[in-house]
């Protein structure tokens, strides 16, 4: 059994236990003091949401916010309000690029300006060497599920294999993601969410992440802790029937190709 301690809000040690079961994998677990005893994340409150997700009073802001920081990059803003408005720009900003690698760039830029300087930095330096970075991972994994339902949709925690043969709750579960069934685009989902998203937190904050959009039920699985393959095989993903920019390409020449994405 191994034991990590982080900080709580009080100043005290906060342990982290991961404990062997008899398959050799791993539960976390938190306590907010040693004789308390071990606390599942449920117990703590850390529990996945509901499957119906009702916005709270900071969406707006986060959706305001990351609106802006996207037409800054694009240069340009839907008449559109609210998230039909935010699909648009995104689409803009995916279009803009002359290549994907300059989508993904765009898309990371994007993500840099949204945390204020040196919390990046201050984050790889000091949290994530504490217990071989799975704290970093766990910590991200809570953040995401608290701040991104106004864009993903309900989503909640769930355990993950990590490289090292270890099963924590660093993933989240995106049940059906909004961004992508309100973009029905793979495109927009490979070059301005998964791509970028997973180069942020493995560049820009030292945690590795994959990513594994299911394109046929919207539904994505975060895996904070999990370098992605070399070789991802969702850059061969063909069209969605309902994609935008596939009819487009339709209407405008019959005898088009559009098996593959033209933007993945």
């Amino acid at each position: 059994m191994k034991a990590l301690g982080v900080v709580g809000g009080s100043g005290a040690p906060v342990p982290v236990v991961c404990s062997s079961v008899r398959n050799h994998r791993f539960r976390v677990s938190f306590s907010s003091s040693p004789s308390s005893g071990p606390k599942t994340v449920e117990q703590v409150g850390i529990a996945a949401p509901k499957s119906e997700y009702k916005p709270g009073v900071f969406d707006d802001l986060f959706l305001n916010l990351f609106r802006n920081k996207l037409v800054q990059e694009v240069g340009w803003d839907s008449e559109k309000p609210g998230y039909d408005g935010l699909i648009e720009v995104a689409n803009r900003l995916m279009m803009k690029g002359t290549t994907n690698t300059a989508t993904v760039e765009a898309a990371v830029r994007i993500l840099r300006s949204l945390f204020p300087p040196y919390l990046l930095e201050l984050y790889k330096m000091l949290i994530v060497p504490i217990g071989g970075g799975k704290i970093a991972a766990m910590m991200v994994a809570r953040v995401t599920v608290l701040t991104c339902q106004w864009l993903m949709g309900p989503c909640k925690l769930n355990s993950v294999d990590l490289p090292d043969g270890i099963s924590c709750s660093s993933g989240v579960y995106v049940e059906r993601c909004k961004y992508l069934e309100e973009s029905k685009c793979v495109g927009i989902c490979t070059n301005t969410c998964k791509f970028p998203t997973q180069s942020f937190f493995k560049d820009h904050m030292g945690v590795p992440l994959l990513m594994e959009p299911n394109f046929g039920d919207y539904s994505c699985q975060f895996k904070f802790g999990v370098l992605p393959p070399l070789d991802d095989t969702i850059v061969k993903e063909p069209c969605l029937e309902a994609c935008p920019n596939a009819s487009q390409r339709r209407t405008v020449a019959r005898n088009i190709d559009i098996t593959a994405c033209p933007k993945t």
